[in-house]
């Protein structure tokens, strides 16, 4: 799996590098044997945001952004790394991506992170519940009525900024919903969202895989 990924990440026509960071000699050692570029970090990291900051000071080269890609979602399709890219300009501190929800059973699912963004596609808050309320609409019409994004967990940060987000404490809403982004946006840096048709699909058990290649129609 973490050489399909790696495979498949290479594949982007804007990633300078790619690299395994990795806390287990056996992942380290099986991506070094199929010729690809691993580094050794610590094993208690908080998150993979801390083991991306690691990671970029093993790492030889000078670099603006790195690009966090899970290495359990096989089906990661590198057009879906470029859409992320792209809006890395210089001037995007940090960036995620989102997915148009066009369900009632998706969009009150709590597993699933909404999106409240402004007029320059930057997120205002992400919440496993359901955001904005709609006044006099029939929850289950909620969606025919408002354009709902859902997260999809694939990050960029500007090497400098990802610097600074290692240093910060949890914060309260971040505790509230565990979810980390909202320790960035509480301390006040802007998250900016890359619109993509790519699903995010995590692969945990053997059964999982058989799961998403029926999603996709395989």
């Amino acid at each position: 799996m973490i050489q399909r990924v790696y495979e498949q990440a290479s594949q982007s026509k804007l990633l300078d590098k790619v690299v395994v960071a990795t806390d287990d000699e056996r992942i380290f050692n099986h991506v070094v044997s199929f010729g690809g570029a691993a580094v050794m970090t610590k094993e208690e990291h908080p998150s993979g945001t801390d083991r991306c900051y690691e990671a970029l000071l093993k790492t030889e080269g000078k670099f603006t952004y790195v690009v966090n890609i899970q290495g359990d979602e096989p089906f990661v399709n590198a057009d879906q790394i470029d859409e992320l890219a792209q809006v890395c300009d210089g001037n995007t501190e940090l960036a995620t991506q989102m997915i148009a929800v066009d369900s009632h059973e998706v969009l009150f699912d709590r597993g699933e992170v909404k999106i409240v963004l402004n007029d320059a596609h930057e997120a205002l808050y992400f919440s496993r519940m359901v955001i904005p309320f709609i006044k006099g609409v029939d929850e289950k019409d909620w969606h025919k009525h408002h354009t709902y994004y859902r997260h999809v967990g694939m990050y960029a940060y500007r090497t400098d900024i990802l610097e600074a987000i290692t240093k910060l404490a949890p914060s309260a809403l971040e505790k509230a919903e565990s979810l980390e982004q909202l320790r960035w946006l509480e301390a006040g840096y802007k998250i900016k969202l890359a619109t993509t048709a790519y699903d995010s699909h995590c692969i945990d058990t053997p059964e999982d895989v058989a799961k998403v290649i029926a999603l996709m129609g395989l």
